[in-house]
């Protein structure tokens, strides 16, 4: 759901809040914390699990570590985490698409967030960029979309895999733009990152972190800001709406979650733990160096976010007729 939508519903979510009564803040049990992220190290879910956890770790005096379990498309780590017991020493960090996306396009897919999970915090949103290659001949979107139409498929743009924000949202660019562009997916950011620099794929819709120090370096040219609106970290940078794609944004965010049937008093108290540990000085220096947006709202809030992001990438996913086993 775009942050603007967000904002809108939120004093309504903040009155229903207000008539509700307090809760008392429940403690998690001794022993160790283990953040599960269900993708390989180094990419972004699992630079925010490492942040937020060495944070937790420091308030709640006890070690926070992070468990990497990748595989069956993200089926492995969430599996585990839905199966461990609800006393907050199982956490998962997740990107949205895991959530939002996967249930409208996989038809077998091994995991039901609403059954299995206990939606948390949203760790932050990332206000993605387009970029491409430097060999590509286009420095703006228009002269890009003019590109592709002259040449159907034969650019390519690489995601992170099918249902990823970079997937997904370079679809519904193809759509308002009337292109033509080849989708390679890949096991992560890292790797697509790497064809990306090698000129295998000639874009990609990512995070600002993931392609800037590249585009300094000029093996990558940024052409726009993907979101709703200008990165707070390259002000100058128009967004692809406002470079003659009217309609098109994309926002992507990062979230913790528990197994099903938590506490909702030890749940509040995860989550203002969580957003006293992500409005650290520190930790809003990294967030505006890589171009994060906090997002500051109740479990409760969390959950509305969800079930209207899901409507909207279920919308594109249908319109798309994308279906998977």
């Amino acid at each position: 759901m775009r942050l603007r939508n967000l904002c809108r519903i939120l004093p309504l979510l903040f009155a229903v809040a207000s008539m509700s009564a307090p809760v008392v803040a429940q403690e998690l049990p001794p022993g160790r914390v283990t953040l599960i992220v269900p993708v390989p190290a180094g990419g972004i879910s699992d630079a925010i699990a490492r942040i937020v956890g060495q944070g937790l770790s420091e308030i709640w005096s006890r070690t926070v570590v992070v468990e990497n379990r990748p595989g069956g498309n993200y089926g492995v780590g969430i599996r585990a985490a839905a199966s461990a017991a609800p006393d907050g020493l199982t956490l998962l960090v997740v990107p949205d698409s895991t959530i939002t996306a996967n249930p409208h396009m996989f038809t077998n897919l091994n995991y039901n967030w609403e059954k299995e999970l206990t939606p948390i915090a949203p760790l932050c949103g990332v206000n993605p960029v387009l970029t491409v290659n430097a060999s590509v001949p286009a420095t703006s979107v228009q002269e890009l979309i003019a590109l592709a139409k002259a040449k159907p498929n034969t650019l390519t743009y690489a995601s992170f895999g099918v249902g990823t924000y970079a997937h997904l949202s370079m679809e519904d660019f193809k759509k308002r733009t009337g292109t033509e562009i080849t989708h390679v997916p890949y096991r992560g950011a890292a790797p697509a990152l790497t064809d990306l620099l090698g000129g295998q794929v000639s874009m990609m819709i990512s995070s600002l972190s993931t392609v800037a120090q590249q585009a300094k370096a000029g093996q990558v040219r940024i052409l726009g800001a993907a979101g709703e609106k200008r990165s707070a970290a390259m002000p100058d940078l128009p967004t692809v709406a406002e470079a003659g794609v009217p309609g098109f944004s994309t926002i992507a965010w990062f979230g913790l979650f528990g197994p099903a049937k938590m506490a909702p008093e030890l749940v509040a108290k995860i989550n203002a733990d969580v957003y006293q540990v992500i409005s650290s000085p520190a930790v809003q220096k990294y967030f505006e160096q890589n171009s994060f947006e906090r997002i500051n709202v109740t479990p409760a809030q969390f959950v509305t976010l969800i079930r209207h992001d899901s409507d909207h990438w279920g919308a594109l996913v249908r319109s798309l007729n994308i279906k998977l086993e």
